[in-house]
């Protein structure tokens, strides 16, 4: 019965979540050139947004349980804040990558448009890893 309850809640935080994020890619801006011409232009890239508010939205949990650690232990980092939010990114960062390569038809290939991303994104992950083993 709690976690019939549980669920719920989760679903009204999705569903405002959601609505939040419409609200922040809708957003737009009036743009005049020096010709004179005027016209809109979209603030948020609506993909750039969209993922970085799921990434933060999906991470908030570990970010909470972090900061309460920090709160409790007199501001001092304990072992499981940092450990959980950087597993959760490796989880993340890992699986996703490993079910997108899964999911192309046999045959076909894809490539990644902008590499630089990609590559900087791997390395400070396996940066912070390698971190988190020596700390």
């Amino acid at each position: 019965f709690i976690l019939s309850w549980c669920f719920l809640g989760v679903a009204i935080v999705a569903d405002i979540f959601m609505a939040a994020i419409e609200a922040v890619t809708s957003k737009r801006k009036l743009v005049r050139l020096p010709s004179g011409i005027a016209f809109t232009v979209k603030v948020w890239n609506a993909t750039v947004a969209n993922l970085t508010l799921m990434a933060l939205g999906s991470s908030a949990p570990e970010i909470m349980l972090a900061i309460i650690e920090i709160l409790g232990a007199g501001m001092h980092a304990g072992a499981l804040g940092p450990s959980t939010i950087v597993g959760s990114a490796a989880f993340n960062l890992l699986v996703i990558i490993a079910v997108c390569v899964a999911v192309i038809p046999r045959g076909e290939s894809r490539t990644i448009k902008q590499p630089v991303v990609f590559v900087v994104t791997a390395i400070f992950s396996v940066l912070a890893y390698v971190w988190m083993v020596f700390i």
